[in-house]
């Protein structure tokens, strides 16, 4: 069993290059029939051949023999038909040769010529070169149109180059070009992208303005982005202000069930209705989504047949939904009719679909089963991607699966996926399970090497591997050097390191880090302050146990039953059990309930330090409350019997005194 080295992970699979000289002093020797037999070519059957080509090597081939023949030369509409053809294939270089051929040859380059070279600069990832295209626009005898800018900004918003979205944008304003609601929507977009909806509604102002008056997409966009953002009636109140449409209604939908609101979303539908707007699949689908988020099945079906009333077929998106619901109550069976219903509809599963079956069967640790649609989606021609991969490592990985894990790491890493930063965690957190430290740590030295930053949750995973097995020294190593690449540790990280710390017995060392999280304003939650009491326990520092208590509280944090369980243990460890009865008290005040750890606790510090028969109250308690002595009580009992007694009658007295003889 072999996990498989990354270092093929950036090799990306080139296109093969194609032979691009184009010919302009000979005919090459492969001429096509009509050179041969000297009939002349029309525009539109040159186009139509470069089309129809699937080939791209013999559409440039047939592109390369006509150029410059007697016969034909190329026009502006075969250049962009081939420029077209070559962006398809992100074949760039050529594209850019094709420019250039243009300009020598004197064939202008056209408004929807120079869109096509930018779009397919967007589709190759690769925006930065159209802008640097776009600078140079007047060498190949074209102007910036409003049409053109759009397209730029547009490719730019896609990669997320927000920091270049605002200077073309006042470029084209200097150039005297006024924007239109196309580029309004850009701009708003990649305002809303950035979360700063304040300066899209001062767009929205501007363009009204402009004479330009904002559309439904315009709405949609801020209206959909104040609902991320949890903003759901500042939403509402937005939408109050204009007539909106069914998009705006989807959204609003969508974030009141977000919230939780489900009644706030059943009167939007209602109010859709009274305004004569009518639902559409999306609206059904996302109504149904919400349902099946917060486990409503049943209301969800019931939406799904007023769906099939009003004429509305359900898509694929309606079916992952109701998959998803069924999932999260485990029930597997229904879940798996909602598939059988997919496939017997011919609604073709995508990506989501599958992705949502695998999870399904993961979360209810079912792992081989997800397996086995992993290889029934690769026969139906859909291939997994990073995040099916992801669920299996993960599901694997918490099973303590290391062979399985790396199987599928290898079969990622095979089918030329890119493990991302959750993949690469997994296999971190399986290989600490298996105490493989130094594996895990080799991959995480991999992860910066491919262009794959470990994140704060990656080194958490190590953290915690090490300190549970004792390794804490190296732990702390591991600590130094994610602060080193700018990485930077959160409460879990702490709180793995003091309990670690704790268990070795190295209070100073774990004081230090207590006041460092102080300094450093790190948030002290529940479970570190339950950490910190467990580890004073455990080294037998009880001194400042309620001194602990009493900070967590002042900081707003309540305790809960461990807090107290922790202490009272604490105390009746070291006899002192009437501070532990005490506590009891305090413990019910707090609206925490003594549980079966507290009574037990207490009955084992009565029996190591006082009577019986005290203890023998405290039994009597808690079978009054109705909580049941479990082996560890009886047995604490039993031996305490045996040896205050020294003979069996110990155990006939505990009937008698039980009354269950």
């Amino acid at each position: 069993m072999n996990l498989k080295d990354g270092c093929s992970l950036l090799l990306k699979t080139q296109k093969p290059m194609l032979p691009f000289i184009l010919n302009t002093s000979q005919i090459l020797h492969r001429k096509p029939e009509s050179v041969r037999n000297g009939t002349l070519l029309r525009e539109s059957d040159v186009v139509k051949r470069l089309k129809q080509e699937r080939d791209i090597a013999v559409a440039l081939e047939y592109f390369k023999s006509i150029t410059n023949s007697k016969i034909f030369k190329h026009s502006q509409l075969t250049y962009q038909t081939m420029i077209e053809k070559l962006g398809g294939e992100k074949l760039m270089d050529c594209v850019q040769y094709l420019l250039q051929q243009m300009k020598l040859e004197g064939v202008s380059c056209s408004e929807d010529v120079f869109i096509n070279v930018i779009d397919s600069y967007s589709r190759a990832g690769t925006a930065e070169q159209a802008l640097k295209t776009f600078y140079r626009i007047q060498d190949f005898g074209c102007r910036p149109t409003v049409k053109i800018y759009n397209h730029l900004l547009d490719a730019l918003l896609n990669e997320n180059r927000f920091q270049m979205i605002n200077p073309i944008y006042n470029n084209m304003k200097k150039d005297g070009i006024e924007p239109n609601v196309f580029t309004y929507n850009i701009l708003l977009k990649a305002l809303c992208k950035n979360n700063r909806v304040d300066a899209a509604h001062k767009l929205l102002v501007e363009m009204s303005n402009k004479g330009c008056p904002p559309d439904a997409v315009s709405y949609t966009t801020i209206v959909s982005t104040l609902c991320k953002l949890g903003k759901v009636s500042q939403a509402r109140e937005l939408a109050t202000g204009f007539t909106p449409v069914v998009p705006v209604y989807n959204a609003l939908i969508n974030g009141f069930f977000r919230e939780h609101k489900i009644q706030d979303a059943f009167l939007l539908v209602d109010e859709m209705l009274n305004r004569g707007i009518h639902p559409n699949v999306i609206t059904y689908t996302t109504i149904i989504n919400g349902l099946c988020d917060v486990g409503d099945v049943e209301l969800s079906l019931a939406v799904l047949a007023q769906m099939f009333v009003r004429g509305f077929l359900p898509n694929i998106h309606t079916f992952t939904s109701l998959l998803k619901g069924f999932f999260v109550r485990g029930e597997v069976y229904e879940a798996l009719q909602v598939w059988n219903w997919i496939v017997r509809e011919g609604c073709q599963p995508n990506i989501v679909a599958y992705n949502t079956l695998i999870h399904g069967f993961c979360s209810n640790e079912n792992p081989w089963r997800a397996l086995s649609v992993v290889y029934l989606m690769e026969e139906n021609g859909c291939l997994p991607n990073v995040r099916t991969y992801a669920t299996l490592i993960d599901c694997f990985s918490k099973g303590g699966d290391l062979e399985a894990a790396t199987e599928t790491w290898n079969r990622m890493i095979n089918s030329g996926c890119h493990p991302n930063v959750v993949v690469y965690t997994c296999m971190v957190d399986v290989l600490c399970k298996h105490s493989m430290f130094n594996q895990a740590q080799c991959l995480i030295e991999r992860m910066s090497l491919e262009n794959c930053q470990p994140n704060t949750v990656t080194f958490n995973v190590f953290i915690k591997g090490l300190c549970r097995n004792g390794r804490v020294p190296w732990a702390m190593k591991v600590f130094d050097e994610m602060e080193r690449q700018g990485c930077f540790p959160n409460t879990s990280t702490y709180n793995d390191l003091l309990d670690g710390l704790y268990k070795e017995g190295n209070v100073r060392e774990a004081s230090m880090l207590v006041e460092e999280m102080s300094r450093k304003d790190i948030e002290m939650n529940l479970a570190t302050y339950n950490t910190i009491i467990n580890g004073l326990c455990c080294v037998g520092v009880v001194e400042e146990l309620l001194q602990v208590l009493g900070k967590m509280v002042v900081k707003g944090i309540k305790p809960n039953s461990v807090t107290f369980n922790i202490i009272i243990h604490g105390y009746c460890k070291r006899g002192q059990v009437e501070t532990a009865v005490k506590l009891m008290g305090r413990m019910i005040a707090e609206g925490c309930c003594p549980n079966l750890v507290t009574y037990t606790s207490v009955i084992h510090g009565l029996c190591e330090w006082f009577s019986l028969e005290e203890a023998m109250v405290f039994l009597k308690m808690m079978m009054d409350e109705g909580i049941s002595p479990n082996v560890a009580t009886w047995n604490v009992l039993v031996s305490c019997y045996f040896r205050k007694t020294g003979s069996l009658r110990s155990i006939h007295l505990l009937e008698d005194v039980l009354g269950t003889g």
